[in-house]
């Protein structure tokens, strides 16, 4: 179970914190010294056993530190950049960083990132990276932009990953988010758009990673105050390809979408994330941890002088801002179980004694510990553990994946499915991924409340599905009336049967407007209807727009009395979408489906007759909206098409037009398809009528090889 212990002030001295708070908090080549950088002009290095600074340095009077101080675990120096471009590197000995040495760059630099065991890594603000060695051997070399125009670094993080160097850096660009993953043992560099899911409108807050030994879990807190998580492979399978990742829920409301100081996130480890943020609207801020994998809040502390929205952790401290003052917060863990999730482990220990973390690190050189001393005895059980391990036969991914699904819960399967779908995709992929369906499927049958709908959506977007080879997927989604995973399977598979496409109909048109609000649903289809700039115009128009052709006499005099006498109200009525916009963008599924005239039309006659009406107010609406140009087509990235909305709208009067016709509410409705219908049989009929002049002036063209170069000629059409 994870504790925060007294707080307590690093040291009395007021730090000089700009209004986005410290550049940073960087670990020394000292256990417990610290490197701190103010927003102004000044390097402190505090000894936190004792509380009190070793040093202070500060830039000359006009200058500026522009990115936090590190230092150079190879040297024991300390690296800085002030005014962008300007290095200076120094040591405890050096008193004025104005006589130390200096390297003018010629870009600006972004951060300084160094880990134990490698040296300084330079990430300038255009994305390309450099070794701290080779950029001091030629301080004015070009650099290089690797990022895009408007693009921004956010945030980075430097991981040592098998003795090999990992850089991850976030950029953004117009509210989209991409990351970047360069492997510097074979010089890769990996470009990943971040898709952010339905919630397209929410801004990442705060980022923090962990790594393990196929993936970097990257984290963010987003502003609807819920923490994400996506895994991103350590090695791409197509490094050339600008791929696409989704993140998935991790943990739901952990702080107030509205706070005022800002919102930060850090991993402690692979089981605890630390939270910094108001947990409610009202509340003071608080530094809350938490366990991702149990998903319980472990602990909690107020802070009720306010911070600003930073925190830093290193080993066991938590650094941040309490007030004006910086403040170190001790922090322990024990072995993430589901006892200690829950504060139900019993201790042993005395009140005061201080838990380590009991992680074995498999990939340190020098074989740190399980929390306890080095003996002979711990030795031999690492060895031992180690020789378990290698002897056992290696599970293939699949096979993990389908005995993983039938006993575990729906978030760790959730977890394991974007594992195995990150990873080069196999020989057997299809086939895995249709048994994992099937597996899904089949304990959704035995177990009603089992209901992995985030891994069922992730595997029908793999592309390799079709409702033959998973019938039971769409009868689950029916019965659940989950109309998000329906529009994903009517998107995605080709061969879905005409009473499945029905029953969906069914659905979409029945469900609750409140229902809907509540739900994700694919909006790319659908453009804003309330800001077209035409309603005004339409409001005015009294006959159906004839592609261009309006007749002087119109021989329905009865359905021109019957549109005269229509209401205000009813003048709106076919200006506006009868439906809302999320309907909207499940029947345009609909209307994308293929079928078959001769098997659907049996099905349409169960669906209710207010449905009917309903569904083809808002064909005529989108008819009316493919008329305002002249392309007929309709704003939007996927819309439905002309032929698509007349298809469906002779559909549904074929087959419903007897029950329609005697609805009082339908009247007004029919009278507009027909005077549409009227309307293109008049227009067609024109185009017969010219038919024959253009005939004989293809006529006349062919008789033109016999003439001169040059010939003026007068036609008559009568």
């Amino acid at each position: 179970m994870a504790a925060l212990e007294e707080e307590f002030t690093l040291s009395s001295v007021v730090l000089s914190a700009g209004p986005e708070g410290l550049l940073g908090v960087e670990q020394s080549d000292k256990t417990d010294q610290f490197l701190v950088t103010d927003s102004g002009r000044t390097v402190i290095l505090y000894k936190v056993s004792d509380q009190k600074p070793l040093g202070s340095w500060s830039v000359k009077q006009g200058q500026i530190i522009t990115c936090p101080a590190v230092c150079n675990f190879q040297t024991g120096e300390y690296v800085v950049v002030h005014d962008n471009k300007v290095l200076r590197i120094w040591n405890n000995e050096d008193v004025n960083l104005d006589k130390v040495f200096k390297a003018t760059l010629s870009a600006e630099v972004y951060r300084i990132l160094s880990v134990q065991g490698t040296e300084p890594l330079v990430l300038f603000k255009e994305g390309a990276v450099r070794g701290l060695e080779a950029l001091l051997a030629d301080p004015q070399q070009k650099i290089e932009t690797v990022i895009s125009d408007e693009e921004v670094i956010k945030w980075t993080k430097f991981f040592i990953v098998f003795r090999h160097r990992v850089l991850i850096f976030i950029t953004e660009k117009h509210g989209n988010y991409f990351a970047y993953v360069q492997m510097f043992n074979s010089r890769i560099l990996t470009k990943y758009t971040l898709l952010l899911g339905q919630d397209e409108n929410s801004v990442v807050e705060s980022f923090t990673a962990s790594v393990d030994r196929k993936f970097i879990s990257l984290m963010s807190l987003s502003s609807d105050g819920c923490i994400y998580e996506t895994l991103i492979p350590i090695r791409p399978t197509d490094p050339e390809k600008n791929q696409s990742l989704v993140r998935s829920l991790l943990l739901k409301a952990v702080v107030s979408d509205n706070t005022q100081n800002g919102v930060a996130l850090t991993a402690l480890d692979q089981d605890h994330v630390a939270v910094l943020g108001s947990p409610l609207a009202a509340s003071k801020e608080c530094l809350s941890v938490w366990n991702i994998k149990f998903q319980t809040l472990q602990t909690s502390k107020e802070l009720s002088q306010g911070t600003s929205g930073q925190v830093w952790y290193y080993g066991e401290h938590l650094f941040m801002l309490h007030g004006k003052s910086l403040t170190v917060i001790p922090y322990k863990c024990e072995v993430s179980s589901l006892a200690g999730a829950l504060g139900k482990l019993k201790h042993s220990q005395d009140p005061g004694t201080h838990v380590v973390p009991h992680f074995v690190n498999w990939e340190t050189p020098q074989g740190c510990g399980l929390g306890f001393q080095n003996s002979e005895q711990s030795r031999r059980i690492l060895r031992r553990r180690k020789i378990e391990v290698s002897l056992q036969p290696e599970v293939p991914p699949s096979k993990q994946l389908l005995s993983t699904i039938m006993k575990d819960s729906e978030k760790h399967i959730e977890v394991e499915v974007r594992k195995f779908l990150a990873l080069k995709q196999t020989p057997d992929f299809h086939t895995v991924v249709g048994d994992t369906v099937t597996g899904l499927l089949e304990r959704c049958k035995a177990e009603p409340s089992f209901y992995p709908r985030n891994c069922l959506m992730q595997l029908i977007q793999t592309h390799v599905l079709s409702y033959s080879l998973c019938p039971d997927l769409m009868e689950i989604a029916l019965k659940k009336k989950d109309v998000q995973l329906l529009q994903l399977c009517l998107q995605q598979f080709p061969d879905i049967p005409e009473s499945v496409t029905c029953a969906c109909l069914k659905i979409f048109l029945s469900i609750g407007d409140d229902s809907l609000q509540e739900t994700d649903v694919s909006m790319e289809s659908v453009f804003d209807y309330s800001n077209s700039v035409h309603d005004e115009k339409m409001e005015e128009q009294t006959e159906i727009l004839q592609n261009g052709f309006n007749p002087e006499e119109d021989k329905c005099n009865n359905c021109d009395q019957e549109l005269n006498k229509k209401p205000q109200d009813e003048t709106k009525e076919s200006t506006s979408c009868p439906v809302v916009q999320k309907r909207a963008a499940l029947l345009n599924a609909i209307l994308h489906s293929a079928f078959s005239e001769t098997f659907l039309l049996p099905h349409l006659k169960d669906i209710p007759a207010q449905h009917i009406t309903l569904f083809l107010k808002y064909l005529y609406f989108l008819y009316l909206k493919c008329s305002e140009n002249a392309t007929m087509t309709l704003p939007g990235i996927h819309p439905p098409t002309l032929n698509q909305i007349m298809d469906w709208i002779c559909l549904l009067l074929d087959a419903n037009f007897t029950v329609v016709v005697m609805m009082p509410e339908a009247k007004r409705l029919l009278i507009n398809l027909y005077k549409l219908v009227k309307s293109q049989i008049t227009v067609y009929s024109e185009l017969n009528k010219i038919e024959v002049s253009f005939r004989e002036l293809q006529k006349l063209n062919q008789e033109k090889n016999n003439r001169g170069l040059y010939s003026i000629e007068v036609l008559e059409l009568f």
